[in-house]
């Protein structure tokens, strides 16, 4: 098969395709002839040497992909050979094929083509894990996510909307904020030249966000904390503004608010099972009936993964990056 990798750590020109083994099944495990993956911001971190795959994953880049089954390991019954998928990977979909837990496949939701399908995996398990199954968000509550634009931003701030939350996001250009209105965004702010705790509070007649998922980290810790409501929930599942930070104990008390760090790729087999069925029951149906909708900035082959790199770096994309084998 065909791989990309990043035998040295560098820029997107480390990036490298390379031939290697094909892979067989074992027991509980899928193989997928790969049609599509996508560019996630934890690739070009691992491509940069600072985000290396967890124990015993592949080396290859890639955490979603979309394809047709070409092999089924021992006690697999939900599959079968020449089925349409998608999955939720720890590593190896930049490449022509991927060796997948049975559990991580989800079947194509109903009306979506298969190389669209490549944008789902990472971003809808990302905001249904984090936004619904750890920071519970309920109807009627506000979500405020940062980065409104990009792929995590864009499907939470659909998903809230269509389950009955008011969503508040930040981004840059005047262009992306209109992207995000669009989606259903209810309070769209410039973090150019607005503050998201004024321009939340505002909105909430100064009660704050119930839930805000941030991909910061460090530096926006602090101002997290303001823009949370009373009993609110911060998760924070990105570190682009750094990974340490003051955290003012007497404020998070104050609001009897917590604060959640947490991450998807080096979580066991299981949980990533038990996340993925309930994207299937939960998120499928919305983006089946036209609700929630997969956003794509670029599609390219994989032999172009630099490219795909330098469009994520560079910050000017919308939505998602696909890349076809």
């Amino acid at each position: 098969m065909r791989a990309v990798i990043a035998p040295e750590p560098g820029g997107p020109a480390a990036l490298v395709v390379a031939e290697r083994e094909d892979p067989e099944p074992g027991p509980g495990e899928v193989v997928l002839d790969v049609v599509a993956t996508a560019v996630n911001r934890a690739d070009t971190l691992q491509r940069a040497g600072k985000y290396p795959p967890p124990t015993g994953a592949s080396d290859v880049l890639g955490l979603e992909c979309s394809g047709r089954v070409a092999a089924v390991g021992p006690g697999v019954d939900a599959w079968k050979v020449g089925d349409e998928a998608c999955a939720l990977l720890a590593g190896g979909g930049y490449a022509t094929k991927v060796l997948v837990p049975a559990g991580q496949c989800m079947p194509v939701p109903a009306g979506i083509d298969l190389v669209t399908a490549a944008a789902l995996p990472e971003v809808a398990c990302t905001v249904w894990s984090n936004v619904f199954m750890v920071a519970g968000l309920q109807p009627g509550e506000t979500l405020l996510v940062h980065g409104g634009a990009g792929g995590i931003g864009t499907m939470a701030i659909q998903l809230a909307k269509a389950l009955g939350a008011t969503v508040a996001t930040t981004a840059g250009a005047p262009e992306k904020l209109e992207v995000c209105r669009d989606l259903g965004a209810d309070v769209v702010i410039s973090y150019r030249d607005q503050d998201f705790v004024e321009e939340v509070r505002a909105a909430t007649d100064g009660r704050g966000a119930d839930v805000v998922l941030d991909n910061m980290g460090a530096k926006y810790l602090d101002r997290n904390l303001s823009a949370l409501a009373t009993e609110g929930r911060l998760v924070i599942i990105g570190m682009q503004g750094g990974t340490k930070a003051e955290l003012n104990i007497g404020k998070l008390m104050a609001k009897r608010a917590a604060v959640i760090g947490t991450t998807l790729r080096s979580r066991p087999a299981e949980e990533k099972a038990a996340i993925c069925a309930a994207v299937v029951e939960h998120v499928w149906p919305l983006v089946a009936d036209g609700t929630v909708r997969p956003v794509v900035h670029a599609t390219l082959p994989l032999e172009r993964a630099a490219e795909g790199h330098r469009l994520m770096e560079g910050g000017g994309h919308v939505g998602k990056i696909v890349l076809t084998s």
